[in-house]
């Protein structure tokens, strides 16, 4: 699915960022097997050692679960990939 983004949204900083985060993060995600659009997709921010972000994949039917998941921590500053962690 592709839209066009209005000026408005370029403009905002955050926005931005977090779109060139989640398309990090899905790169690598892609890359170690994760469907992502049968994950359950969560994004928070982290000062550990910098300004960071982890973006998650999990099962989207979670109820009843344990373990599985995908982390997938990108730096703010740069957008590289600072950690991936998997859940057991």
């Amino acid at each position: 699915m592709s839209a066009t983004l209005t000026a408005d949204v370029l403009q905002d900083d955050l926005a931005v960022l977090l779109a060139r985060v989640l398309a990090t993060a899905n790169k690598r995600a892609r890359e170690l097997g994760v469907d992502i659009p049968q994950s359950f997709i969560t994004i928070s921010q982290s000062f550990d050692n910098g300004s960071s972000w982890r973006v998650n994949y999990g099962p989207k039917d979670y109820i009843g679960r344990r373990g599985g998941d995908l982390i997938i921590e990108v730096d703010a500053g740069d957008i590289s990939i600072k950690q991936v962690l998997r859940g057991q």
